[in-house]
């Protein structure tokens, strides 16, 4: 089984929508929706993945961004170890440079926006998020 290693970003807006990205391609998972980010290169820590992948997938320039939560899946063909980021401040309006739809979407829309499965436990975790932030604000 191949097994590879993700970094992932949640970019909120001051509405507190988060932004999520069309998969393109002819695999199992085209046309779902996923956090921006993408597969950790050779020597290359999460966070500096990270960078990279929303540089070259969605033209922003990250300013601000902390750990959020590390999951691991199993799919049939392949495991995925994921690390994902909360971004609050980047450069630059975020737009799909590789022909990519992109959606800022509620946290408790994201049920609805049909996910990859391996993003399903980050949905329940940003609502948890969002619900403090509400009761503390």
């Amino acid at each position: 089984m191949n097994r590879f290693a993700v970094a992932a970003g949640i970019l909120r807006d001051a509405d507190g929508r988060v932004l999520i990205a069309e998969r393109l391609g002819d695999g199992p998972f085209q046309g779902m929706w996923e956090f921006p980010g993408g597969k950790i290169g050779a020597g290359e820590s999460a966070e500096q993945a990270l960078h990279r992948e929303l540089a070259e997938e969605l033209g922003i320039g990250l300013e601000s961004s902390r750990h959020f939560m590390h999951l691991e899946h199993e799919y049939p063909d392949r495991a995925v170890s994921i690390d994902f980021f909360l971004i609050s401040a980047w450069r630059n309006e975020p737009e799909g440079r590789e022909g990519q739809r992109l959606r800022w979407v509620e946290a408790r829309g994201l049920s609805d926006a049909n996910l990859l499965p391996a993003d399903r436990p980050v949905i329940e975790a940003l609502c948890e998020l969002e619900a403090v932030g509400i009761r503390s604000g």
